[in-house]
């Protein structure tokens, strides 16, 4: 994947338009040739006899035998940094055993920039490139660093959490935004409009597996949303359960 959309990134050829894809969005070349390096993989994976279906942003839904376990695919996750060149960008793979976010079974995000990988399966735990994710381990006195994912327009919805933290970041990777939450690197993560949760399955089992929680903005589970293309939510993510509370009380939740 790495050697594929790097030198496409933040060039001319990258961001050749092609098709609607099956997500909605206009699919540039960076696009498709990263979606090829996922299927054919996935491809000679099925051809050892594995069975199981794809959900993929570009591509939609493929059966390869059978309809689960489930393969969501996003080949690249912050796609409009990688077409302008921003090095925050990278390949959301996840494994699901039933059709809800919340069957989620394994999860993978690497960052196609510097090669980091985040990985977890449900019940064992999460890794940072292999080194186990403990959570944060400090007591919260309040919100020092938190992360958006938003439009301008919407960052009202957001506007106690803004007002109630140090420093904001919005990084354009919600995959990798909520893997560096479950380490700890931010406080909270909060997308104040509907995002969508098939770009972020790998990312909040993760975070689950860290030990930190994700809700909407108004303290809802996500767990039985669908793991579907269309299926959309608001996000409040935290690295423990206090700093989800500290951040639900900020927006006034």
């Amino acid at each position: 994947m790495r050697s594929t959309v790097l030198p496409l990134a933040g060039t001319d050829a990258g961001r050749t338009p092609l098709d609607i894809g099956a997500g909605g969005d206009r699919t540039m070349e960076l696009d498709r040739a990263a979606e090829a390096v996922v299927f054919d993989e996935l491809y000679r994976i099925n051809a050892r006899g594995e069975r199981f279906a794809v959900l993929s942003e570009e591509a939609g839904h493929r059966t390869l035998g059978a309809d689960y376990p489930l393969v969501l695919v996003d080949p690249v996750d912050g796609s409009l940094n990688a077409k302008q060149g921003v090095p925050f960008f990278g390949v959301m793979l996840a494994l699901l055993d039933g059709p809800a976010i919340g069957d989620t079974l394994a999860g993978c995000v690497v960052n196609l920039v510097n090669g980091e990988a985040w990985t977890a399966i449900r019940g064992e735990g999460a890794w940072r490139d292999g080194g186990l994710i403990k959570g944060t381990g400090r007591i919260p006195q309040g919100l020092e660093l938190v992360a958006l994912e938003s439009t301008p327009k919407a960052l009202d919805l957001a506007r106690g959490l803004v007002q109630q933290t140090g420093k904001i970041r919005i990084l354009g990777s919600m995959a990798l935004a909520i893997a560096h939450t479950a380490a700890g690197s931010f406080d909270a993560f909060c997308a104040p409009v509907p995002v969508r949760v098939f770009d972020m399955a790998a990312s909040l089992l993760v975070l689950a597996e860290a030990g930190g929680i994700a809700t909407d903005l108004k303290g809802g589970s996500l767990s039985s949303l669908s793991a579907q293309l269309e299926s959309r939510t608001s996000l409040l993510c935290a690295p423990s359960p206090e700093l989800h509370a500290i951040a639900m009380r900020a927006l006034g939740g």
